[in-house]
């Protein structure tokens, strides 16, 4: 009689709580949160402001490795001057990968 109390308190041990797989799956949904989307939306975030505050006369670097200076701004799009021959190159926003030019804060 002993053996069977024993083989039934050991299963009853060894289930688990439904709730204890929900608190685990809400654990992990707030940590999946904090360690990878929270932190790319503030990198898209930079990005934008980044992009939204260039100003003709920036230097930038696009995505593909192109340098040049901004040579005029339109919605989505702008037109960057390249090399001596000042050949221009019309780009998206969204190209641009990195402003060189430093503004200097009043």
């Amino acid at each position: 009689m002993s053996n069977i109390t024993l083989l039934t308190a050991s299963t009853a041990q060894g289930q688990v709580s439904p709730w204890s797989s929900i608190i685990l799956m809400g654990v992990l949904l707030v940590l999946f949160y904090f360690v990878i989307i929270r932190p790319q939306k503030k990198q898209e975030k930079k990005e934008k402001a980044m992009r939204d505050s260039l100003e003709v006369g920036d230097e930038v670097i696009t995505n593909g490795g192109i340098v040049g200076i901004v040579f005029s701004i339109k919605d989505d799009t702008l037109v960057i001057e390249t090399g001596s021959d000042r050949s221009k190159i019309r780009v998206m926003k969204w190209a641009i990968a990195k402003v060189n030019t430093v503004h200097e804060d009043d």
